[in-house]
């Protein structure tokens, strides 16, 4: 008996030993991964194209809820151009649930989200659910995807 919880620890302790820098290394990406996607949804509604071009890549491919045209990295800043252009402005921006998934350089997060914009003095709220998808290009996530809907 001894002998078998002898070997239960060892166990226990080799995989802790090895994996929990597996563990920590996912956590500290989940954080940068979280970083980028709050960067692309602030850098859309503050219109900042620089971040934009970097953050959101050629290839991109999004859908909508309620378009039923797909949207590509174009269609991604003109929208952010035009919500820029009416004087809208974001005042809230909040992903109280998350979910991440990593399949090597990919992750896909699913999330509720809840944005509260102004424009022209009146202010508006806006919830619903998005699935992201992320790819590792260099060193740094980039956002090439996503489908959003909005709750009623």
């Amino acid at each position: 008996m001894r002998r078998a919880i002898w070997i239960a620890t060892a166990i226990i302790g080799t995989f802790t030993t090895f994996a929990a820098p597996v563990f920590a290394s996912a956590q500290s990406d989940n954080a940068e991964l979280l970083k980028t996607r709050e960067a692309v949804w602030r850098s859309w509604f503050a219109n900042d194209r620089k971040a934009l071009e970097e953050l959101v890549p050629a290839d991109t491919i999004t859908i909508s809820s309620g378009e039923e045209k797909w949207q590509t990295q174009t269609d991604v800043f003109q929208s952010a151009a035009q919500f820029q252009a009416s004087g809208g402005k974001l005042t809230r921006l909040e992903f109280p649930r998350t979910e991440v998934q990593h399949y090597g350089d990919v992750a896909i997060l699913y999330s509720k989200y809840l944005y509260e914009t102004e424009m022209g003095g009146k202010r508006s709220l806006t919830s619903g659910r998005v699935t992201e998808i992320f790819v590792l290009r260099n060193g740094k996530w980039t956002n090439p995807g996503w489908h959003t809907d909005t709750e009623k």
